[in-house]
């Protein structure tokens, strides 16, 4: 096993906790019933749903995901 693969491996493990810490962190994307009752509230504070904590969660989940799976790939590659 290579000093690389180690350090890829170490940082894959890394990603995988962070890519689980920050699924639990992000809110529901389902209202319930609070969003059949107050449904009006959703065209008022959606105008500035990019800057909001669940927006930014989503992003750097999806970079994370990214580069967890490029990490893996470049792991079996460098396996085989």
């Amino acid at each position: 096993m290579s000093t690389l693969q180690i350090v890829m491996g170490v940082v894959q493990i890394v990603l995988c906790v962070l890519l689980i810490a920050i699924i639990l962190l992000q809110s529901s994307k389902t209202a319930g019933l609070a969003g059949t009752i107050g449904g009006g509230a959703e065209t008022f504070f959606g105008k500035n749903k990019q800057n909001t904590l669940d927006a930014k969660l989503h992003k750097f989940t999806s970079v994370c995901a990214i580069v967890y799976v490029v990490i893996t790939l470049v792991l079996v590659f460098i396996a085989v």
